[in-house]
């Protein structure tokens, strides 16, 4: 049954006038009546009673006029979800994630998202940059925030977040009197970090800033997550070097302090293997925008 038909058929039963129906339909009134006696040889049924100066739906003509119309509203919509996937403005995306973006990044990226995307869908997936890095390859995750920077030629990264380190401790801790702490106040405290297996290039560039500025730096612990270390800190068991935006949610007893003197800085990127798509592309619109906004907030 062709749609032009089902649409001949529900702009005549609101009409109820072949000119009128015709005009609306962009079709001459010999063209109209066939397409309706078409319909309805197809049916098997009469739709209308029409003589020279009137057009009435039959019973069964009313019968069928909600399920034309609801045919034809599928139809439309169909398109216009065809239109709004080419478009990249519908669709799912598996994210991967590192946890440290949850309290800051994360729940503003998806709420603007949410609002200029609406029909695109998150799956989250909370893991660390070199799980990522797996899932990416076997098609597991679509884009992954991960810790950069990264060694892997399979995969493309784009800086999203830039974020400068703080020493989170015990606020009476000695440390904590200070506005900010340098590399020398530590020489001689073992702090806790993030575990190289769960950010071997954000280890590495930590450890080779400290380095450049005449100390090494002691590690006390290695954790996997920083809501880990900042729980212990909180409890007074050591201090740690995290990045600014890890320390976003508050903890009782812990000071945050700026970490000068090593030019260092953490970043935080999204990575993905596939060629881009009018949806990813989207999403990396949006991840922009939202860290630009972020970056702005005092």
């Amino acid at each position: 049954m062709e749609l032009k038909l089902l649409r001949a058929f529900v702009v005549l039963s609101e009409e109820l006038h072949f000119g009128h129906a015709a005009e609306r339909l962009c079709i001459v009134q010999p063209a109209l009546s066939m397409q309706l006696q078409k319909l309805e040889r197809e049916l098997g049924v009469t739709l209308f009673e029409r003589d020279r100066h009137s057009v009435e739906l039959t019973a069964l003509g009313r019968t069928f006029l909600p399920e034309a119309q609801a045919i034809l509203a599928q139809a439309e919509r169909a398109v216009g979800l065809v239109k709004a996937a080419d478009a990249g403005e519908v669709g799912v995306i598996r994210l991967g994630f590192v946890s440290s973006i949850l309290p800051f990044y994360l729940p503003e990226l998806i709420r603007r998202l949410r609002v200029r995307y609406p029909a695109i869908e998150l799956e989250l997936k909370d893991m660390p940059s070199p799980e990522q890095l797996l899932a990416l390859r076997s098609n597991r995750i679509d884009i992954g925030f991960v810790r950069l920077p990264i060694d892997d030629r399979r995969v493309t990264t784009q800086t999203v977040l830039t974020e400068s380190f703080v020493v989170a401790l015990p606020d009476d801790h000695p440390l904590a009197q200070a506005e900010a702490i340098t590399p020398a106040a530590l020489a001689d405290i073992p702090v806790f970090f993030l575990a190289r297996r769960f950010a071997p290039g954000y280890y590495d560039e930590v450890m080779r800033a400290f380095r450049r500025a005449g100390y090494a730096l002691q590690v006390a612990r290695e954790f996997g997550e920083f809501t880990t270390m900042a729980a212990l800190i909180s409890a007074g068991m050591g201090i740690g070097i995290l990045p600014k935006y890890a320390m976003s949610a508050k903890y009782d007893n812990v000071a945050i302090r700026p970490l000068t003197g090593p030019d260092l800085q953490a970043r935080v990127g999204l990575a993905w293997t596939e060629p881009e798509s009018r949806l990813k592309q989207a999403f990396l619109d949006v991840a922009g925008e939202t860290a630009q906004a972020l970056a702005t907030t005092p």
